[in-house]
C-alpha cells in the first residue's frame, strides 16, 4: 500500500475537561493523574480565560510534564487535558495533545481518544488541495475540516464536521469561550459528564471525578455533542444511532480502572463476575489461585470465590514501571515485565497454581511470566484467561492491528498452551464474557474476539477497507 494511504496515528488515551472553576488547570492535572493508566507517553493541558487559549504539554508522565510553574502560567477557569498512548505511528512532541491551532475562525484545541478510520483519506484530500499538516496523528484532520470555509458557514460547524468522521472517537474541543464534548454514534469509548459545585466536568473514566470529589451525572450518549458555556450545558444529537452499539468490552477487561463506572457498570464487579464464570467453565484441582498483577486481581477474586481454591500471591509488583501492554515496542514490554513482576519463590514452590490473566495478546510476555514461575519451582501451572482468545485486529484504537502478531491467530488453544509451556490453558468463552456485562450483547464491540465488526467492512482483516468503505464525501 502506498505511503499516502497508510493510516495515521490512532489513540487509546484519557480525556479530562472542566468548565467554570478557578483552579481548572490544577484539577485537570489531578484528573489526568487518575487516568495515567490510559496513556503514559505524553500529557498536556490547554486552558482559556475566555479570550485566549494557553497550552502546557510534553512527552512523559503527567507529573514530569506539567510542573507547578507550568500550571501557574496557564491558570484559567476552563481547561481540557489529555494523556496519550499512540496505537500506531510516531511518538513525538508534535503529536502531543491537546493540539492547539489558530485559523480564520480563531483558536481551537482538540483532545481525542479513539481512532478515525477515514483519517488518511481525508488527509490525502486536504494535502492534494495544498494543506500542510503539522502532525502525523489523525486528530489533526478534525481541525482542517473545521477550518474549511464551507463548513464554517454552517449554522453549527462543529456538528457538521463530526458528521464526516468515521470510526471511534471521544473528543474534547476547546474554543476560547466554550468547551465541547462529543462521542461517536457507536459509543466505542467511554465519556462521562460530572459536576463539581457550579463547575461541569467531563472525563474518560469516573475515577477522575473521584479524585477531585466531583459527582457523576451521566454518560455522554453515542452521537451526542455537549456544549458547555457560561450560560450552562446544551446537548445536541449530531448523528443518529443505528440501533447497534459498539462499547469496547476491552475497557471492562483491561483498560479501565477497577474503581471506574464504565458503560453503566463498576469495572471491578464486572471483572469479578468474569472470574467466577471462568471458574465455572474451567475447573481444575490446584492449591492456589494467583493473579498476574494488576488487572487480573479482580478476576482472580471471582475465580477463588467460585472454586473455593485459596487466593494467593505469586508476584511482587513494582509501581514505578508502566503497564507493559501499552509500551510502544516489544523490547520495552519485555523489559517492563522483568522490572515490574518478580516471583515470590517460597510462595509457589511445589504448588499447583491456577494463574489468572485478564487477556493474552501477543503471548511473549505471558510466556516469560509462566517461565519465571516454572523456574521458581511451581509444580503445575494452569493458566486461566478471563477473556476469549484475541484472534482479530482492532481498527478502533487498541494496539493489535496486525493479526500475525496475535498469539491466538492461527493457533489452537492446545498449540498456545504448548507455546506458553504450561500444564493447561482455558479462555473465558464469548458467552461467559457477555454474561458479566449488563447491556444487550449487540451493544458491545467484541470484534477482536469474534471478527464481527460493528462497522461494515469488505474484508474483516483488511484495515484499509474501513477507510474505503466509510469515507463520506465532504461537501
Amino acid at each position: 500500500m502506498p505511503a499516502a494511504s497508510r493510516p495515521t496515528v490512532g489513540h487509546y488515551c484519557g480525556l479530562f475537561g472542566i468548565f467554570g472553576h478557578p483552579e481548572a488547570a490544577y484539577l485537570t492535572q489531578l484528573g489526568l493523574y487518575a487516568q495515567q493508566h490510559r496513556g503514559q507517553e505524553a500529557a498536556g493541558i490547554c486552558t482559556t480565560d475566555g479570550t485566549r487559549i494557553q497550552r502546557a504539554a510534553g512527552m512523559g508522565l503527567v507529573g514530569n510534564v506539567i510542573s507547578p510553574r507550568a500550571l501557574e502560567a496557564i491558570r484559567n477557569p476552563v481547561a481540557i487535558g489529555h494523556v496519550r498512548y499512540s496505537t500506531t505511528g510516531s511518538n513525538c512532541d508534535l503529536n502531543v495533545q491537546p493540539l492547539l491551532f489558530e485559523f480564520a475562525g480563531g483558536q481551537v484545541a482538540t483532545a481525542h481518544n479513539g481512532n478515525l478510520c477515514n483519517a488518511s483519506l481525508l488527509r490525502k484530500r486536504f494535502e492534494d488541495d495544498g494543506h500542510i499538516f503539522q502532525t502525523t496523528c489523525d486528530t489533526e484532520v478534525i481541525v482542517h475540516l473545521l477550518a474549511k470555509p464551507a463548513h464554517q458557514a454552517k449554522p453549527d460547524s462543529l456538528a457538521h464536521v463530526l458528521g464526516h468522521l468515521q470510526g471511534a472517537y471521544c473528543l474534547l474541543v476547546l474554543f476560547p469561550d466554550r468547551l465541547v464534548a462529543a462521542r461517536d454514534p457507536y459509543g466505542f469509548r467511554p465519556l462521562s459528564l460530572g459536576r463539581l459545585g457550579d463547575a461541569w466536568v467531563v472525563a474518560s473514566e469516573t475515577c477522575a471525578f473521584d479524585i477531585i470529589d466531583a459527582e457523576y451525572v451521566r454518560d455522554v450518549e453515542p452521537g451526542e455533542m455537549i456544549t458547555i458555556t457560561a450560560e450552562g450545558v446544551a446537548s445536541k444529537q449530531f448523528a443518529p444511532t443505528n440501533g447497534r452499539g459498539a462499547a469496547c468490552i476491552f475497557e471492562q477487561i483491561y483498560f479501565a480502572d477497577p474503581s471506574s463506572t464504565v458503560f453503566g457498570q463498576n469495572v471491578h464487579l464486572v471483572r469479578v463476575a468474569m472470574g467466577r464464570r471462568l471458574a465455572e467453565e474451567s475447573p481444575v484441582d490446584a492449591d492456589l489461585v494467583v493473579p498476574v498483577p494488576n488487572c487480573a486481581r479482580c478476576a482472580s477474586i471471582g475465580y477463588s470465590q467460585f472454586s473455593g481454591i485459596p487466593f494467593g500471591r505469586a508476584f511482587t509488583t513494582s509501581h514505578f514501571v508502566g503497564r507493559s501492554f501499552i509500551m510502544p515496542n516489544q523490547a520495552d514490554r519485555d523489559w517492563a515485565v522483568k522490572m515490574k513482576l518478580r516471583v515470590i519463590k517460597e510462595a509457589v514452590k511445589d504448588r499447583r497454581l491456577v494463574v489468572i490473566e485478564d487477556s493474552v495478546v501477543r503471548g511473549t510476555t505471558t510466556r516469560g511470566k509462566m517461565g519465571a514461575l516454572r523456574r521458581a519451582g511451581a509444580k503445575e501451572i494452569h493458566l486461566r484467561v478471563a477473556s476469549p482468545p484475541i484472534r482479530h485486529p482492532c481498527y478502533f484504537g487498541i494496539d493489535f492491528p496486525d493479526p500475525s502478531r496475535l498469539v491466538a491467530t492461527g493457533r489452537s488453544v492446545e498449540e498456545i498452551r504448548d507455546y506458553l509451556g504450561i500444564d493447561s490453558l482455558h479462555y473465558l468463552s464469548v458467552e461467559g464474557m457477555l454474561s458479566a456485562v449488563s447491556m444487550p450483547k449487540e451493544k458491545y464491540c467484541t470484534a477482536c474476539f469474534t471478527g464481527d465488526y460493528p462497522v461494515d467492512v469488505d474484508h474483516p482483516v483488511d484495515k484499509y477497507a474501513l477507510e474505503r468503505r466509510q469515507l463520506r464525501m465532504f461537501k
